[in-house]
């Protein structure tokens, strides 16, 4: 990694994004408690010295309260945004300018029952649903649709992918 890659990545929280499909295909969004009626996918810190696919579920757990899912495939490119500077000095204090992502989709294993947003002792969700993988952008935050677009474009087969191994199984 070149010094300047290295720099970049400093100003940039590492961070594991997942997309999390249900047996209809559907994705699972949450509803920020600290923003009301913004909605995104479940995301989460990756610990020093820890992997993204073990960050996953470790993540998957504080903020949805199951590890009920498996790995389906990884956008390999780290997928970098900005945060509105207000909003990055109140979370991490002006360390970070934004986060780097590594994006997994996961097929869900659970069921809905298995959703608990008030698992962890700081919930970040209020409500959750499932939404068409299409229809994501009706609900992000405008800093976060070109992650977003990326995400809808990388795991625009992932549903199709899921039924046809349901079917191999059944």
């Amino acid at each position: 990694m070149s010094k300047d890659d290295e720099e970049k990545n400093a100003r940039y929280r590492p961070c594991v994004g997942m997309t999390i499909f249900n047996a209809e295909g559907f994705v699972l969004v949450g509803e920020r408690l600290d923003n009301p009626g913004a909605w995104q996918m479940p995301q989460g810190g990756i610990d020093e010295g820890e992997d993204p696919e073990t960050a996953v579920f470790r993540e998957m757990e504080e903020e949805i309260g199951t590890r009920a899912a498996r790995i389906v495939t990884v956008i390999e490119d780290w997928i970098y945004y900005d945060i509105p500077p207000r909003t990055a000095k109140r979370l991490w204090g002006g360390k970070y300018k934004g986060q780097r992502q590594k994006w997994i989709a996961l097929a869900f294993t659970g069921t809905d029952d298995d959703i608990n947003l008030e698992a962890h002792s700081h919930p970040e969700f209020g409500r959750w649903k499932w939404v068409p993988l299409e229809d994501l952008l009706d609900y992000v935050v405008p800093f976060k649709r070109d992650v977003y677009s990326r995400v809808i474009e990388a795991f625009t087969d992932v549903p199709q992918m899921l039924k046809e191994s349901e079917k191999e199984q059944a």
